[in-house]
């Protein structure tokens, strides 16, 4: 289908307008609406602030409790019940009276925040969960951008001359996964009270089934690999900071969030020029390899230039990379399975309902 320029630049400008109408929105509330506190606001507020209050009194009385254990004689243990309860009602009594006039601390006993409240970068990088975490987004990420790095030369070698619609679609699947990651995110862990990772591993898996799509030599290859892949990085992009809000709190999720997207450079570090380069030189040197003895035996060949650009044709370019990348998006999801695991306690509390 053809296009003619007039139709072109009405469909730019309505692209245009359409990505802009955001912008309505925090202009009209700005410039056009007037903050309003009425008495239900306030009364509202000063039931939080009490709320609040109640809270912070409540963690302070079980940290003395849990002090009250610590400091008991071991021989109370030993004394009737009724007798037991006053000891230890008066121990409380003291602890709280000493704690009032600052003679004493007392200890909560935490030595860092637990999941669902606010971490900072360094606490998270002690974390067994973020760590997972990070390790699963090398894997799946490098995976999927060794695909979108290289595939003008996947395109060339399987003999297509024009890899620029490849690149246009593999884009779309990646926004599209961006907006069904999170909805199948939402969908998991507001509706069934699952660990939103859940939905990571997921997508890992039919990554991984993409890959070995390829690698198999099936037909219609280069558009599984494109459709699949580009959907599921898109859907890492969208779980992934809800996962990391909801387990590490938002105080430092711009610290914590750039600190993940190291994955990006890392895992394509990896993937994308030690694996997926290697392995293409590699049948590249050989194919040339065997053009050259086939030129020199028709006495028609050219010296092969050590620097020059080699090119391999045929799936056998690729098909041994998308095998080692289906394994390793198997090990991701893997690691977002174990996530999912330590964490279901968290997200049982976080939505109400309790995991069988």
């Amino acid at each position: 289908m053809s296009l003619n320029e007039t139709l072109l630049t009405l469909l730019v400008i309505g692209l245009i307008v359409l990505i802009l109408t955001p912008i309505i929105i925090p202009v009209v509330l700005v410039f056009f609406s007037k903050p309003k506190h009425s008495e239900v606001e306030e009364s509202l507020l000063s039931e939080s602030e009490k709320q609040e209050a109640g809270t912070s009194e409540q963690e302070i009385n079980e940290a003395i409790l849990s002090e009250v254990e610590d400091e008991k004689l071991p021989e109370v243990d030993m004394l009737p019940a009724s007798e037991r309860r006053k000891r230890m009602n008066e121990l409380q009594d003291k602890l709280i009276q000493a704690a009032a006039d600052g003679a004493v601390r007392v200890k909560s006993g935490r030595k860092g925040p637990h999941r669902g409240e606010n971490f900072t970068l360094a606490q998270v990088l002690m974390k067994a969960d973020f760590l997972l975490i990070v390790t699963s987004m090398i894997l799946a990420a490098g995976s999927g951008l060794t695909i979108f790095n290289n595939l003008g030369q996947i395109t060339q070698s399987l003999g297509y001359n024009d890899s620029s619609i490849y690149v246009a679609m593999i884009s779309i699947w990646n926004f599209l996964g961006r907006v069904g990651g999170g909805y199948l995110s939402e969908i998991i862990t507001r509706d069934f009270a699952y660990p939103r990772p859940l939905a990571m591993s997921i997508a890992q898996v039919i990554m991984s089934f993409g890959f070995f799509y390829y690698a198999m030599g099936w037909p219609g290859k280069i558009y599984v690999v494109s459709l699949l892949v580009g959907l599921c990085y898109g859907s890492h992009w969208a779980i992934l900071p809800a996962s990391v809000s909801e387990l590490f709190g938002l105080k430092s999720f711009g610290a914590l969030y750039n600190f993940i997207t190291l994955a990006n450079p890392a895992g394509s570090l990896i993937f994308s020029e030690l694996i997926a380069g290697t392995i293409y030189d590699y049948y590249a040197k050989n194919q040339a390899g065997l053009r050259h003895y086939q030129h020199s035996i028709s006495m028609l060949a050219e010296p092969l230039h050590q620097n020059q650009s080699l090119t391999c044709l045929g799936s056998i370019c690729y098909s041994l990379t998308c095998g080692i990348l289906s394994g390793v998006c198997i090990i991701a999801s893997v690691l977002s399975l174990i996530v999912v695991y330590r964490t279901r306690r968290v997200y049982s509390q976080l939505y109400g309902k309790s995991l069988s």
